[in-house]
């Protein structure tokens, strides 16, 4: 048992480069996402809801007139859609997203850049945890059941909460980051 126990804790580094992997392929591939229509169409209500991003779209008060459900193609929706601005806005943001990815995971081999990617990392969570305050549909709406509203996570809900994790991550990867930093520029 006392081996396991080493071996683990003498991975750590490991474990954080592992953390770093992790926390590039999902904003690569979420980052990416936002090329198509149907993610574009998906954070609508996130960021029309959002006092720090419903700026980024025309009409953000008009959304749910104009809602897609996920893979759903209505003409007028899609229209209405490029009008707003929603699919510039998830073009700019998946760029945004999968650069931080870039950053966190650059940080294996460059402290400074992984600095970056981990604040960056921690920033967007931040933003993206704020939707469970700011958007109606993370929560489970009336629709006449007994079961409804805060603290019942919808499908939305349940995928927002999940950045608490991300967050975390973010914070322990600036951590490890600024801890290379400070010993490189001590041995300097």
């Amino acid at each position: 048992m006392k081996n396991l126990l080493e071996i683990i804790a003498d991975s750590q580094r490991m474990f954080i480069n592992f953390l770093r992997i992790a926390i590039f392929i999902v904003m690569a591939w979420i980052g990416g996402l936002k090329a198509f229509h149907y993610e574009a169409d998906g954070i609508v209500p996130f960021v029309a809801n959002s006092p720090v991003m419903s700026f980024f779209y025309h009409h953000p008060e008009e959304y749910k007139a104009h809602k897609n459900k996920e893979g759903e193609v209505v003409p007028v929706n899609i229209k209405w859609n490029t009008e707003n601005g929603t699919y510039t806005f998830a073009y700019a943001l998946g760029t945004a997203i999968v650069v931080i990815g870039l950053l966190t995971l650059l940080g294996i081999w460059f402290p400074k850049i992984g600095l970056l990617g981990g604040v960056f990392t921690f920033g967007m969570s931040l933003v993206t945890l704020s939707f469970l305050i700011t958007t109606p549909e993370a929560y489970v709406p009336n629709l006449g059941g007994d079961e409804y509203g805060f603290p019942l996570l919808s499908g939305a809900g349940r995928l927002v909460i999940k950045d608490i994790i991300m967050l975390t991550g973010g914070l322990v990867i600036a951590s490890d980051s600024a801890k290379k930093v400070l010993i490189k520029s001590n041995n300097q």
